[in-house]
């Protein structure tokens, strides 16, 4: 197997202590390490939407606040299943952007997951700077779990 590493950056569900962060923790998805917390070096819009209460964040540089979220180094497996999970390239699309560690100002190119097909309604939602699925905004992750199909809902945000 490949000894590869990637640095992934994530903002979402994927955080520590947020609802989908057993796909990095489980060891049968691949190997990962945290390196620590970071935030873009661009603003973007980072919003909760669809009928699951999901964070998005839009590939629209510029508009909205920069994001708060965690660097990991990952395996090409974990890397993978990140795909899987961002239905990437199909729903998300996962490029290189740059993050800046919060601990050490050490900027840094990490992949991140955008979406860049969306409803342009989206960008009059509230947008975020740091996202925490059980927070005051009253709009919590509906895991997968607990969806009848999981694409449905990609009509709700993408044009």
């Amino acid at each position: 197997m490949s000894q590869k590493r990637f640095l992934v950056f994530v903002y979402g569900t994927l955080k520590k202590g947020e609802p989908n962060h057993h796909w990095l923790s489980s060891p049968e998805n691949g190997v990962q390490q945290f390196q620590g917390q970071a935030m873009t070096v661009n603003q973007f819009p980072l919003v909760i939407a669809s009928r699951y209460n999901i964070p998005y964040l839009m590939d629209k540089a510029g508009i909205g606040n920069k994001i708060m979220g965690e660097i990991y180094e990952v395996d090409e497996k974990m890397l993978e299943k990140l795909d899987e999970l961002e239905d990437h390239p199909r729903y998300y699309e996962r490029r290189i952007e740059q993050v800046t560690k919060v601990d050490t100002k050490e900027e840094m190119s990490c992949w991140i997951y955008l979406l860049k097909k969306y409803k342009e309604e989206m960008l009059s939602l509230p947008m975020l700077s740091n996202y925490k699925s059980e927070d005051d905004h009253g709009r919590p992750y509906v895991p997968r779990s607990e969806r009848e199909n999981l694409s449905n809902y990609y009509s709700d945000v993408q044009k």
